[in-house]
Parts: structure tokens; C-alpha cells; sequence
């Protein structure tokens, strides 16, 4: 069925108040008009319309039909409140008097952009260009460095409205560990040109998404830091690359693999071919994939490229050092890039007595397991403590940057250190505030209370930042503010990238939303997939006393 302007009116939604990947016909683009300036989800929400019930079922490659059968649109709807938690608080607490005194801090999360080098021959688009595992493709993959430009003008708007202390990457900007799909990275927060293609830069001069452009750059003003995730280093976030898996990055010949999710071989198993994306035609059409029969011929791709390559721990820290925004390195100093040891330390603001502790919860290579994630071996553990003592002992506040969330049910059984143990150690320190993560791509908030009712300073907060490839595309912002009677609260609040009518960002919103109606993944909090919050936390007689004093008076 495709929907006429009539169809759109019988839902009670204008033309207006609907946007789709494909954008309306013209007659209809002056009726679509972006609302001026950048809003957060407190203000306004991005809210997707339902697949009518005539429609038929697409696959995730049916770019060009998303339109005409209702796949893929989203409406404005109204803004999202910020309650008040109190739930790490002592049962009597009383809130009813107590106002924000001071600003202490602000910054910002962004997590799991997941940059894809579509063209790669080693990346698994077979998984999901039919369906099955959106991981391994989906229609956003087409413009996921635009949807990153599109977040960071965002935050520079942000930071013209209020101050941004600076922000922190919580991991996932690569899809497939690769040095290309890095650089991208680095290059769209340094304001660099950005060829968005690779091999033989199919259709750059003649497809949209393929076209080089100039990103806006992140704030020269605001230092940015960065958190590894597992698809930094692994292949596809679920293995080492292997002597198998490396020459495909580099090479011309498409990777043959298994259904490394249900064969005992994993990555030893082979059968499929893993397929590419066209950059020549208009909607990515795939080539290259599918069962290993099917091909007389290995298949191929025309061109090979060094830039693919895939990138260690350390190979992959060293690439901050090459930067031209601040700081250097972005938290990583020459000794990471010697050791492989990807956590280190920062304080954003001298005047404040706060700690970032960026701890590495990945796993090792040597005993990978695909269906577990988070990991903590001896080392990293004895180095986490060691700074938790320290910021304890001189009377600092802590807040924890990790990839894989502490409450991740796929925690690894075969961790040297199990997320009970970890999180019976963090339950000691009472100037531990919060712990922020990506992973899961969701917008979720954990309490974890204190195990001793008598000392509520030991309980503290998780939040985790959603993915800016899958719905809801946000990032993150963080406030944290001391209260009169000097409790803190930490308000976070969910951001849509603003986009213009037409842009490539605009485009991969609506995909995002059509991959959801496909695959029909889980989705938290739908139908916005977001959620603000205020987030009190007590804090020692001894904090208190000292905290008194610090931030910027609220007028």
C-alpha cells in the first residue's frame, strides 16, 4: 500500500508534525519545518509512528520502499519530565525544603557510535542485511559519520547555552576495530574533511552519503576524553582478529564465515559469504553475500585498501595522540600505548574536587568468550582500588567511566573479577557518585543502594548513554549540583542530535526507526527510548563539610 498525503491525515497527524527517510514529495517539504534552535528531551521528543497494518514486511535493505509504506516516520511529541530519585537516600529523607545551590559540573556522554566502513570485505553484513542481527547490518550504517557531525553542532549549541566542562566517549566509535573507521572519528571532532567511503570510493562524487564534507567540530573550548569498547579492538566486537580474519581487512577477497553464534567453531566456521555495501547506488544495495554455493567465484571487492586495518589496544590508544583538539592524547599518555593498559585518570576542573577514574572493562584476547562481555582481570583491579583509596582518601568525589555496565547480565562467569565482588569493593567507598557507561545501547538508570542502612553515602548511581547508530540516536548531558543541605544531584538528560529537513542525519533518524520496526529489537522505554533524571546522592558528614564551599553560586 503506499500512503498518499490522505493516508497521513486519517492518522491524525499532519504532514507537518511527520518526517520519513526518504523526505515528503516537494510540494509538501515547506509544510515540514525544523523548530528553530537545539532542544533536549525535556523540551520536545522524537516520537515513531507506527508501520500502517496494511503495509507489507520489508527487509532492512528496502531503503527505497521505507516511504511509501509508512516505515521509518516519526512525529515531535511533547517533552519528557525529570524526577527526582531517591532511592540510594535514607528512607526518612526529606526533600521538600531543599534547593540547588551551586554548579559543580557539567559534561557530556556520547557512546556505541559504532563509525562502519560499509565497503570493508571483513565486516558480517550477512547477519542482518535479510533480518536476524542489526549489530551486523543496518540501514543507518549508510551515514553513521553524519549522525556523529549532527551530535557534536549539537553539543557546541549546548555549550553556548551553558558551559560544557567536557565530554567523554564511553566507547563503540568503531564497528569492526578498523584504523579508517577510527580516523573518522578523531577527524569529525578535529572539524576535519571527511571521505566517508574507502577502497575505491565508490559514487563519492555522485551519492549523497559517499560524498566528502567538512565536519563542524567539536568546541575547541571543551577537552574531550575517551573510554575503549569492545568493537574498538575486536573484530565486530565479538572476537580477536585472528590470523583467518586479518587479511581480509586489507585484502580484496570478502570473508567467508559461519554462523559464529551457534557453531561451536565460532570464527573457525565458514559457509557464508560476508557481503558489502554498493557506495555507487543510491540506498547501499548489498553484494557479495550469502551462501558460499551461490558463488562460483569467491566474490570480491574491486579495490583494496591499507586503511583498513585492523587495530590493537595499543594501536588504537596511539591514535589520540594525533589529534589537533584538546587534550593530547584525550586521557591516553605514551605509557597506555607501551603497556596495552587502556584506564588512566583525570580531573576536569582544578577548583573542584572530583576524579574520573576511565577503567578498561573489556576482555582479554587470550581467553575470549563471544557471549560474555564484561571483564576485570587482577591488574586492572588492583589499579581501580588503588585510585579509589587515593580520591577517598583526600576527600574527592569519584565518578567511574566503563564501556560494559556494572548490571550487564553477560558480566563474563570466567572474569578474575565477578561484577558481585567488584560491586561489594564499590560499596566501601562513600565518595563514589556514579558509574557511566555504554554497551547495551539503551537509555537506563540503576540504583545501587547502600548493603548498610546506617551509611547511605556508600550507595551510588549508574547511567547508561544509548548508541548514536541504533534508535534513540542520543548522547548524554550531565549536572551536577550541590544542594542546600549538601547532598548532590546529578541531572542527566537525553539529546536528540538536531537535523536538518533533508540531511543525511535526518535520513539516518528515520532508518534507525524503520530498522527498529524491522528487526524489532528491544527497545527500552519506548516509544522514546529515553529518560531524564535527578539523581540525589548523600554524602559523608566529612564531604559535606568540605563540598560547602565549592561551584558556582545558582542565581
Amino acid at each position: 500500500m503506499k500512503l498518499s498525503r490522505r493516508t497521513f491525515i486519517k492518522t491524525g497527524l499532519t504532514a507537518a508534525a511527520l518526517v520519513t527517510c526518504g523526505g515528503f514529495p516537494k510540494k509538501w517539504l515547506h509544510k515540514v519545518a525544523a523548530a528553530p534552535g537545539y532542544q533536549t528531551t525535556l523540551a520536545r521528543t522524537i516520537i515513531p509512528v507506527a508501520v500502517p497494518l496494511t503495509s507489507p514486511k520489508l527487509l532492512p535493505t528496502d531503503i527505497s520502499n521505507f516511504e511509501q509504506y509508512g516505515y521509518g516516520v516519526w512525529q515531535f511529541g511533547e517533552g519528557l519530565s525529570c524526577p527526582k530519585r531517591l532511592d540510594i537516600m535514607p528512607s526518612a529523607y526529606d526533600d521538600v525544603a531543599v534547593t540547588k545551590n551551586a554548579d559543580l559540573l557539567n559534561f557530556f556522554t556520547i557512546s556505541d557510535i559504532h563509525l562502519a566502513d560499509k565497503e570493508s570485505p571483513a565486516q558480517a553484513i550477512n547477519f542482518g542485511y535479510k533480518g536476524g542481527n542489526s549489530s551486523a547490518y543496518s540501514p543507518t550504517m549508510l551515514y553513521t559519520t553524519h549522525v556523529l557531525d549532527a551530535a557534536i553542532q549539537t553539543v557546541n549549541a549546548l555549550h553556548k547555552q551553558k558551559p560544557i566542562d567536557f565530554g567523554i566517549s564511553l566507547g563503540d566509535n568503531c564497528n569492526n576495530a578498523q584504523y579508517n573507521e577510527l580516523r573518522w572519528f578523531i577527524d569529525v571532532l578535529d572539524g576535519k574533511v571527511i571521505t566517508p567511503s574507502s577502497g575505491g570510493h565508490a559514487g563519492a562524487d555522485t551519492i549523497d552519503y559517499q560524498k566528502s564534507y567538512k565536519a563542524a567540530g567539536l568546541d575547541k573550548t571543551i577537552p574531550w576524553y575517551q573510554t575503549l569498547g569492545n568493537h574498538d579492538h575486536f573484530w565486530m566486537g565479538s572476537s580477536p582478529v585472528s590470523d583467518y580474519l586479518r587479511p581480509f581487512y586489507t585484502g580484496t577477497n570478502i570473508l567467508n564465515l559461519g554462523d559464529i553464534f551457534i557453531d561451536p567453531r565460532g570464527v573457525d566456521s565458514r559457509g557464508f559469504y560476508a557481503g558489502v555495501v554498493d557506495g555507487s547506488t543510491p540506498y547501499g544495495d548489498i553484494v557479495g553475500a550469502g551462501p558460499e554455493q551461490n558463488f562460483p567465484v569467491p566474490p570480491q571487492v574491486t579495490v583494496a585498501d591499507p586503511n583498513r586495518h585492523p587495530l590493537s589496544r595499543s594501536a588504537w590508544m596511539s591514535e589520540f595522540l594525533k589529534t589537533s583538539s584538546s587534550p593530547a592524547g584525550h586521557g591516553f599518555h605514551q605509557s597506555n600505548i607501551t603497556t596495552g593498559f587502556a584506564s588512566y585518570t583525570f580531573e576536569p576542573k582544578s577548583n573542584i574536587p572530583l576524579k574520573i577514574i576511565v577503567l578498561d572493562d573489556t576482555q582479554h584476547d587470550e581467553d575470549f568468550h563471544l557471549h560474555e562481555q564484561g571483564y576485570l582481570d587482577q591488574e586492572r583491579y588492583d589499579w581501580l582500588v588503588s585510585e579509589l583509596d587515593q580520591c577517598q582518601s583526600e576527600g574527592k568525589l569519584m565518578i567511574i567511566a566503563a564501556h560494559i555496565p556494572l548490571s550487564f547480565i553477560g558480566w563474563a562467569s570466567h572474569s578474575p573479577i565477578g561484577a558481585k565482588e567488584l560491586t561489594a569493593k564499590l560499596h566501601t567507598y562513600p565518595n563514589l557518585i556514579l558509574w557511566i557507561s555504554g554497551h547495551v545501547h539503551r537509555n537506563t538508570v540503576t540504583p545501587f543502594k547502600s548493603p548498610d542502612d546506617a551509611q547511605p553515602e556508600l550507595g551510588f548511581w549508574q547511567v547508561e548513554t544509548s548508541s548514536l547508530k541504533d534508535l534513540p540516536q542520543q548522547f548524554r548531558t550531565f549536572e551536577i549540583v550541590r544542594n542546600s543541605d549538601n547532598t548532590i544531584s546529578i541531572v542527566t538528560t537525553n539529546v536528540d542530535p538536531a537535523v536538518q529537513e533533508g540531511s543525511l542525519a535526518g535520513k539516518s533518524r528515520s532508518c534507525a526507526i524503520a530498522a527498529q520496526q524491522i528487526f524489532k529489537h528491544r527497545v527500552y522505554l519506548l516509544p522514546t527510548g529515553s529518560y531524564n533524571a535527578e539523581l540525589v546522592k548523600q554524602l559523608s558528614p566529612e564531604m559535606q563539610a568540605k563540598i560547602q564551599d565549592y561551584g558556582t553560586p545558582i542565581r
